[in-house]
């Protein structure tokens, strides 16, 4: 088995205020860095692609980000998983391919949604009934904030990962599992 993990961060912004804009000019409109993070195992890979803000002291879960509300899972564009071979996250059969990756924070869990609408900005034009499936996961709480909004994955271990995302004092673990292992 070979397993790749890791997080890359890229840096793309300027002074420009993306709401000053129409979004001709989405690329040159990113205030937060790029960040990739992937994870390959047996012959499937899975890479998620997201805009990575960060708190700067701010209450992130709740006052940022409202209960209950559309969260494009990261800054600037929407977040975008590609999976290359089909896998079960939590309990649901998720085939391969690319999806926007949205979710919808709650005090106590997070709901993960992946929509088949791609290169958005934001979750602005955000289309509900483009949704292929939500998938509610438990929230756990950090003893130390983190800083850095982060998607990562743990190290693959008998067919199974956790895509793990973390921001302020929230952390989220969605289990997946490799069909064939």
């Amino acid at each position: 088995m070979i397993a790749i993990t890791g997080t890359l961060a890229f840096i793309g912004c300027n002074n420009q205020d993306p709401s000053d804009s129409d979004h001709s000019d989405e690329i040159g409109n990113r205030k937060s860095p790029i960040a990739v993070s992937s994870v390959k195992t047996n012959g499937t890979y899975i890479k998620v692609v997201y805009g990575q803000p960060y708190r700067k002291g701010r209450t992130i879960f709740g006052d940022l980000l409202p209960w209950g509300e559309v969260w494009r899972t990261g800054a600037n564009e929407a977040t975008e998983i590609t999976i290359t071979k089909s896998v079960l996250m939590g309990t649901e059969a998720i085939p391969s391919g690319t999806y926007s990756l949205f979710t919808i924070p709650q005090p106590d869990s997070m709901t993960i949604i992946l929509n088949h609408e791609l290169g958005l900005w934001g979750a602005e034009d955000y289309n509900p009934q483009r949704d292929y499936k939500r998938i509610t996961f438990p929230v756990e709480k950090l003893d130390v904030p983190a800083e850095a909004f982060t998607i990562e994955f743990t190290e693959p271990n008998q067919g199974t990962t956790n895509m793990r995302l973390k921001w302020g004092v929230v952390k989220v673990d969605v289990p997946i599992r490799f069909f064939g292992e």
